[in-house]
């Protein structure tokens, strides 16, 4: 199943499609040696979006929290790849001890966590939940939708390891994206490892270093495809200070998104498209979709009503807002049942292990659809383990749609190692 892409458009990523296929054995030789001179990120989701006329990553997430969407027919890849990725980091380990976020009402999200414990139990670890609520004492079970139960233990820390009663783990996985801040019990830890790295948290990194990260990434690839990037690449910039509360800062942010908007002007009548630009306003760091606003036009900033500065004001845990990234927005013009989708695609170390369309049926195609009401359908990438089908029609092969995904979303995995290489606090201890 392809979702139906409703634009005329779609010459420009037709073309993409049967360039990439054609250019496969080089794309993949590519990906090699950069593999070689990089570590990629241990696990990755990235958000895409497909305009017909471009198709790029607008959100990478080093944390991602949404492996029960995958189908159990993508599980073997998912099971392959964290055997790959165990064995490179730690060959001896047998005790795996993953930290979930505190979500523990949430059981959309334990069901993430339960899956993540499925897959990582069948690649031969012994796998313990701990948590940093410190609220929770003693071993806690806590109830999933299928009846089904995960205990989750507190944590237990000397001075220079961490684990739970009884359970010394040689690996700890962070499924937590630290954006209330570090917290002490996992500084320090030097004879374990910690994945991903501290420095991967939102407490540390920026959307605006991993898109800088990703242009540098996306102009190689266009280099090796004789290719424009920005069919890619999504223009951004970036306004310090703002402090929508008190209104501070919003001639910065106002020059920036007119400077930006005039930008894909120029784009779009470069390649003859008749749509109108718009740019997404967002926290600098930060997920689950807050602090997030489109805007098609700068003095839209100066009108900001009171709803709106407090929605934009704080993201996550209660976090500030004070730096935001403005990105050039790409609509989506994929539907599934009439509502508006966007891919987001699953990695394990290097390899793409699955995916899944986010539908949203009350958004339109230029609003963040990772919102309430949105839903999830795996079933577009059913044929995902098939071998892309080189000679198949641009558009109408779902094997070729999705390896297309996947080559854009290893880029962002890419940029993603680039940006954590670039703000690693400590480089020669990885090194």
């Amino acid at each position: 199943m392809v979702p139906h892409l409703i634009t005329t458009l779609n010459g420009p990523i037709n073309e993409l499609e049967q360039r990439v296929l054609e250019s496969m054995p080089a794309i993949e030789r590519w990906f090699r040696l950069e593999w070689m001179e990089h570590t990629p990120p241990f696990y990755t989701s990235v958000d895409l979006r497909n305009a017909g006329f471009k198709l790029a990553p607008v959100d990478t997430n080093l944390y991602p929290g949404g492996f029960n969407n995958l189908t159990p027919e993508m599980l073997p890849l998912a099971v392959q790849a964290a055997m790959a990725a165990i064995e490179k980091i730690c060959p001896e380990a047998k005790n795996l001890l993953l930290i979930p976020e505190k979500h523990t009402r949430n059981t959309f999200y334990l069901s993430n966590v339960a899956r993540l414990v499925q897959i990582f139990t069948a690649a031969g670890l012994n796998v313990r939940l701990g948590t940093l609520d410190e609220t929770i004492t003693e071993p806690t079970d806590l109830t999933l939708a299928d009846g089904s139960i995960l205990t989750v233990e507190p944590l237990v820390r000397t001075k220079r390891r961490l684990g739970l009663k009884n359970f010394d783990p040689c690996t700890i996985l962070l499924n937590n994206d630290l954006s209330a801040g570090i917290p002490d019990v996992l500084k320090d830890l030097h004879e374990q490892y910690l994945l991903p790295p501290l420095h991967a948290g939102w407490a540390v990194r920026r959307k605006s270093q991993h898109f800088e990260a990703y242009e540098a990434v996306a102009k190689k690839f266009a280099k090796l495809l004789g290719m424009d990037p920005w069919l890619i690449n999504p223009m951004y910039a970036v306004c310090d200070e703002v402090n929508f509360q008190d209104g501070t800062g919003g001639e910065c942010l106002q020059a920036q998104v007119e400077a930006l908007l005039n930008k894909i002007r120029r784009k779009y009548k470069e390649y003859g498209i008749n749509e109108k630009p718009f740019v997404i306003v967002k926290a600098d760091n930060g997920t689950y979709g807050m602090g997030i606003m489109t805007v098609r036009d700068a003095k839209e900033i100066v009108d900001l009503n009171r709803r709106a500065r407090n929605k934009m004001s704080v993201v996550k845990d209660g976090q500030e807002v004070s730096r935001v990234i403005i990105q050039e927005g790409v609509p989506t013009y994929e539907q599934i049942d009439g509502a508006v989708a966007e891919p987001v695609v699953y990695m394990i170390d290097r390899y793409v292990v699955g995916g899944f369309y986010r539908v949203h049926a009350d958004r339109g195609i230029d609003e963040n659809l990772n919102a309430p009401g949105s839903s999830f359908v795996p079933l577009a990438f059913a044929e995902s383990t098939q071998l892309p089908k080189p000679g198949t029609t641009p558009g109408a092969s779902a094997p070729n749609r999705f390896y297309m995904y996947g080559v854009i979303a290893r880029l962002a995995m890419l940029a993603a190692s680039y940006e954590l290489e670039a703000t690693d606090p400590n480089p020669e201890v990885y090194s």
